[in-house]
């Protein structure tokens, strides 16, 4: 059984789309009958997270239901959705197994490393989550190493842990489609894409600061949603000539951007994968990112690894790589040859393993 409560939030992120993505992959090996609960809800899911399993509604709102599984460990699954031999935990959120065995998917620790970019509402949360982990968890999933690292720093023991990449599938994209996307939102013939939630850790203050010290002269454009606790429009404000906000953007659109856009630029300060590189790799687009972050992982060598913090160095990478036709080709086509290395079936059957080695830890505890 998986929880995947995240669907339904404003901003679902990697965290839901990884999650559904997963169990879409994990339908069609039919190796594990699996049915999400989720709180009660007046809407359905997000469009772009939206579950494809059965799912179970329990009859509280989602802060409730939050609040009285961390806090007093019920009410208990079983009275929702029966018996079942696995609670997947995909979300934050860790609901009581009962005698069950438990599986908690842990994306990134970065409430520990950066609270200030929390609520405090928001940290209390993700610790009891992580105690929860700690305590309770027969596995503990993580998309990377540098999360893996993160887990053990704060005291999951190794042997709990599981590294399981996320996939990603490339898109078709015809002149039809670029001609189409191109039009609706008025896009320049060059220009080096963004895409996330706008929050601190994406580092867009950042980022504009290296566009103002870069000389070449090709524009930023800017995909997703606002996110919190980045002001948008004060950064545009300050950011040079040309930079557009696209807000949030069809997911069919997303593709096509990846495709048309010179360079995707991406120098968040911490990810638990980092999605978005992987997407733009797939579509062959070249690829500036983090190093010593997850997304250095994902892009290996074939990516332009630059120091989050290091604003100099960005601008020096955003004008070698725009300014660079040869450079461009080769590591869009190394980009894409990687991206073809990460699939959702291959996620979806390291996750199934993961399920039968915590029933056989429950079943030897």
């Amino acid at each position: 059984m998986a929880v995947v409560e995240q669907s339904w939030h404003r901003v679902p992120g990697g965290t839901a789309v990884s999650t559904v993505r997963t169990l879409d992959a994990m339908a069609t090996r039919a190796e594990w009958d699996v049915v999400g609960i989720a709180a009660a809800h007046r809407f359905a899911a997000h469009d772009m997270a939206s579950p494809t399993v059965p799912v179970v509604h329990h009859c509280l709102p989602r802060r409730a239901l939050y609040d009285a599984w961390h806090r007093f460990r019920r009410p208990a699954l079983r009275s929702a959705v029966g018996s079942v031999d696995v609670v997947h935990a995909t979300g934050g959120v860790v609901p009581p197994p009962g005698d069950a065995a438990l599986v908690v998917t842990v994306h990134d620790l970065a409430f520990l490393r950066r609270p200030e970019h929390f609520t405090p509402r928001g940290v209390r949360f993700m610790t009891r989550s992580l105690e929860l982990t700690i305590a309770e968890a027969h596995r503990v999933i993580v998309p990377s190493e540098s999360t893996a690292a993160e887990c053990r720093d704060a005291g999951l023991d190794a042997d709990r842990l599981r590294v399981v990449p996320w996939g990603v599938t490339a898109s078709s994209v015809n002149d039809g489609d670029r001609g189409y996307v191109r039009e609706r939102f008025g896009l320049p013939d060059r220009f080096v894409l963004w895409v996330g939630a706008a929050e601190p850790r994406k580092n867009l203050a950042g980022l504009v600061a290296a566009l103002n010290a870069a000389t070449a002269d090709v524009p930023l454009i800017m995909a997703g949603s606002g996110g919190w606790n980045v002001d948008i429009a004060a950064l545009l404000a300050e950011a040079p000539p040309g930079i557009r906000h696209l807000g949030e953007v069809d997911a069919r659109d997303l593709p096509v951007l990846y495709d048309l856009a010179d360079a995707f630029i991406y120098p968040s300060l911490q990810e638990g994968f980092g999605m978005p590189v992987l997407e733009a790799m797939a579509q062959g687009t070249p690829v500036i990112t983090s190093s010593g972050t997850a997304t250095e992982e994902v892009a290996g060598d074939c990516g332009l690894l630059v120091d989050p913090f290091d604003v100099d160095a960005l601008a020096d990478a955003f004008d070698r790589l725009v300014g660079d036709d040869a450079l461009r080709v080769r590591l869009g086509e190394a980009g894409r040859e990687r991206a073809a290395e990460f699939s959702w079936a291959a996620t979806a059957a390291a996750t199934e393993a993961i399920y039968s080695e915590a029933v056989s830890r429950r079943a030897t505890a």
